[in-house]
């Protein structure tokens, strides 16, 4: 500890390698994966809502006289509404607003797809479904890539932190906002700028308006669901139970479709099975394990449950489209289920292994709740 470290009780700053993006200026956001989240989740439900409500209403048309106001306008109209607000305001307040309206108007515009690809401007063309499912486990794929596979750098959580202290200077701190900024530099540690970050928080002053995030809302009314699940004794066999439920339910209509006379090729029926009973097979190790060793019995699970999502569901949704929907949600429950024991069992450091992020202790960070494939 240096001299000045010392009289200020504070550790030395420490410089640790940075990546080529955070010497470029660019820090990740580690609350980027809940407005990636956000943005997937809003974009699925509107094509899910879209296509529902057009099937009611016997597919209306907006528009006479030789014009139709498709809604991949509307869905482009969204996009650009939130490139302007996130565009326009600094800080974090506005991002999960950003996230939700583009996540809608991506959906407007992804659900049309079968129009763009297509010479007669086809909207039921049958591949529909499977190339926007293909689109979303890309988007998905592209945030874990991004967020779910480095430990975030300790100057980005500081960045963070400035970056919610920008928001505190112009309309101050409520008390929960404060120590969500105050725990991001906790988490940076002993970085150059610490004091400086901490000393900007603390001369925000306090505010008890703030503007609502949805997205938070909904992500902690949906965690404290899943937490109060897994904490009972049969969430492992409820959790294996419902994926081979699903995983027979969804893959047998597909192949009774295909055996009936859906025009489809056979090698996407026998990569439906193959995948299937792969994940079955994930889903019984995890059963193996879970008794003995609690946490790498649900990494099997999660491994289990993301072959069904990015790899069953593909092939099913060429097969059965809209339908295979079912298994998606069910899938993705699932999913919420293992993510939030495994975030358990890391904030109460018993997540041994990769789950857990090398050199850091127990974590709430968002990324950590996936754990590691």
């Amino acid at each position: 500890m240096t001299q000045d470290g010392a009289a200020t009780g504070r550790r030395a700053p420490v410089d640790r390698p940075r990546s080529p993006l955070l010497r470029w200026g660019l820090p990740r956001d580690p609350a980027a994966t809940s407005h990636l989240a956000g943005f997937v989740v809003a974009s699925v439900a509107t094509v899910l809502l879209t296509r529902g409500y057009l099937a009611v209403m016997d597919y209306p048309q907006i528009g006479g006289g030789g014009l139709h106001v498709a809604h991949v306008l509307w869905g482009g109209l969204l996009m650009a509404l939130a490139f302007v607000l996130l565009l326009s305001f600094a800080g974090p307040v506005v991002r999960p607003a950003g996230a939700l309206l583009g996540g809608i108007g991506f959906g407007l515009f992804v659900d049309e797809v079968g129009k763009f690809v297509t010479s007669d401007n086809d909207y039921f063309y049958e591949p529909t479904a499977a190339l926007i499912y293909l689109v979303t486990v890309a988007l998905v794929l592209l945030g874990e890539a991004l967020h779910g596979r480095t430990p975030h750098h300790p100057v980005e959580y500081l960045a963070g932190a400035a970056d919610h202290a920008v928001a505190g200077l112009a309309g101050g701190f409520t008390t929960r906002t404060r120590a969500e900024a105050h725990a991001l530099v906790d988490r940076a540690g002993p970085v150059r700028g610490e004091a400086e970050v901490r000393a900007l928080l603390d001369v925000a002053e306090t505010d008890s308006s703030e503007l609502p995030n949805p997205i938070e809302a909904v992500g902690h009314a949906v965690v404290g669901l899943m937490r109060r699940l897994v904490s009972t004794s049969w969430a492992p066999w409820l959790t294996v139970g419902v994926l081979l439920l699903s995983t027979v339910g969804t893959v047998g209509r597909g192949v009774l479709a295909w055996v009936q006379g859906a025009q489809v090729p056979a090698w996407i029926v026998v990569g439906l099975l193959v995948s299937a009973a792969i994940g079955t097979g994930f889903a019984a190790l995890g059963l193996w394990w879970v008794r003995g060793a609690r946490a790498r019995g649900y990494r099997w699970f999660r491994r289990a449950v993301l072959v069904n999502l990015l790899v069953t569901q593909v092939f099913l949704f060429r097969v059965e489209q809209w339908s295979a929907t079912t298994g998606l949600i069910v899938d993705l429950l699932l999913l919420g289920l293992v993510a939030a024991e495994l975030n358990q069992m890391s904030e109460a450091g018993r997540l041994p292994g990769p789950a857990r992020r090398r050199g850091s202790g127990p974590s709430t960070d968002a990324s950590d709740a996936r754990g590691t494939p």
